[in-house]
């Protein structure tokens, strides 16, 4: 039977991780074996600098964790060596990150994930691995909204000059 004071840091951890995974707009769930030292120390840098927290936990505090954050469905997956991004801002930026060493690395994969507080499997973690960041989107966005307008001044700025035109020649002709 463990003692008091592990009981007391194990229920620490799977606190922080729960505290962690409501205050998030979505987390990755990865097994991470067979990533080299010095490939993890790059992938850390690149979540860290995209504000995402990236952390290997036991499976069951995981687990734990994430049943009391309303994801019963990711405990099933935990098995192996795992870890989990959280990223408090950008949904897709912890899929996006490591999305780049599961193509890289065989036996690092995506397990599960959440976004939003719905749970998304594996195939979900893809999917979102693919969409544009916040900042991409927000610029397809304006550029959306900005093209029919500056076709519009465009066309009306051909119109008045059109319309101009015939006007000004008219005028030296009657003197």
């Amino acid at each position: 039977m463990p003692s008091n004071s592990i009981l007391e840091q194990k229920q620490k951890v799977v606190a922080d991780l729960a505290e962690s995974i409501k205050n998030s707009v979505s987390g990755v769930v990865v097994n991470y074996q067979g990533i080299t030292v010095e490939d993890d120390t790059k992938m850390r840098k690149a979540l860290r600098e995209a504000g995402v927290t990236y952390q290997v936990i036991k499976n069951s505090l995981t687990g734990r964790a994430c049943e009391e954050c309303g994801y019963p469905e990711i405990k099933s997956c935990l098995s192996g060596m795992t870890a989990i991004a959280v990223s408090r801002d950008d949904a897709v930026a912890p899929a996006k990150i490591l999305k780049e060493y599961v193509d890289k690395i065989e036996n690092f994969k995506f397990l599960a994930g959440y976004v939003d507080g719905g749970f998304i499997d594996a195939a979900g973690v893809e999917k979102l691995a693919g969409i544009p960041d916040k900042n991409t989107l927000i610029t397809q966005l304006l550029v959306c909204i900005r093209s029919p307008l500056v076709n519009l001044v465009y066309v009306l700025d051909q119109a008045a000059k059109a319309g101009a035109e015939p006007a000004a020649e008219a005028a030296p002709a009657a003197e």
